[in-house]
């Protein structure tokens, strides 16, 4: 299999979503093709051009935007008015803004969990969704890599990770380190937020990552205080949401890539939306960790694009 051949975006827009919000969005390929929404992860990730290697051309037109606070949108690292909700409004603008009542949407990591709020709340507007690296955004799927459960595996960075952490504070990582990214001094907040962003770099990736952990440096301030902001209000919805409305989605194809090795979203996620989504495929990728970047991970959604989706 081959990728495709990054290029500039075909038409870039702004769209004012509030009076403080604009996001920024691109579109790549054929504006006759298959609507493809993409969203990316974090949440305050950010998009990148090398998303579109998946996506051929002449068959989409690919739709990719940096949600509220990130990457080209503003104000950058913005929190306010910045929930799920709000995200799942921007994407019925998007859409409604390029005239598309259908599409297919594709989201990774946060992306999954976006892809799938987006897709309880529209089940009208939503022809497939593709899915990597499920995030259900339970207390438990938090607690897993913010205070006890991946920190086993990877203890040599967890212990880099928790040395800005009081003991006093201990008990609760997540909460110490929203106030140290959110603190009004500087550098206590961007040391706070690379730290933050470097302990999710190196659980990426079966293999340590130069690229990755340079891609999660580059946007370390948005992705540390958007995703703290998120986290510690269990991203704005109820506990375990997303399977108690997966009924809704029942009649959505769904086909789901995860890595048998993510550290960061460990596979039971991916593995308890597949038992209660009826219409969906499990594809397991082995010799995988959680990134996008992962050889396998990379072909199976090179196939998915290629040989499935019509």
């Amino acid at each position: 299999m081959t990728y495709y051949k990054i290029k500039d975006p075909t038409k870039t827009h702004y769209l004012k979503v509030s009076d403080l919000h604009k996001i920024y969005v691109e579109e790549y390929g054929n504006p006759d093709g298959i609507p493809m929404l993409f969203l990316h992860g974090g949440p305050g990730a950010g998009s990148s051009p090398i998303y579109q290697k998946y996506f051929n051309p002449k068959k989409y037109h690919l739709i990719m935007f940096d949600q509220r606070g990130c990457g080209k949108s503003i104000p950058y690292g913005e929190i306010s008015e910045n929930t799920s909700n709000d995200l799942i409004s921007d994407i019925n603008l998007i859409l409604d803004y390029f005239s598309i009542h259908k599409a297919h949407v594709y989201g990774g990591s946060w992306g999954s969990t976006l892809a799938l709020l987006y897709a309880e709340a529209n089940p009208s507007k939503v022809l497939s969704l593709v899915l990597r690296g499920v995030f259900l955004c339970r207390k438990k799927d938090i607690h897993w890599f913010y205070q006890e459960g991946a920190s086993q595996i990877y203890p040599q960075y967890w212990k880099e990770y928790v040395s800005l952490i009081n003991h006093e504070d201990a008990d609760n990582i997540l909460a110490a380190y929203h106030k140290m990214i959110h603190s009004k001094d500087l550098d206590v907040s961007k040391r706070a937020c690379k730290e933050w962003s470097l302990w999710e770099g190196r659980s990426s990736c079966l293999i340590l990552s130069d690229e990755v952990i340079s891609a999660f440096d580059e946007c370390s301030i948005s992705l540390a205080k958007i995703e703290s902001h998120f986290f510690i209000n269990d991203c704005f919805i109820e506990e375990n949401q997303i399977i108690k409305n997966v009924s809704k989605i029942q009649d959505i194809p769904c086909r789901i890539v995860h890595g048998q090795y993510d550290i960061v979203c460990p596979i039971e996620q991916a593995y308890e939306l597949h038992t209660n989504y009826t219409n969906s495929e499990l594809i397991i990728a082995k010799d995988c960790g959680h990134s996008v970047l992962e050889p396998n991970i990379s072909l199976e959604l090179l196939n998915i694009f290629d040989n499935v989706i019509s």
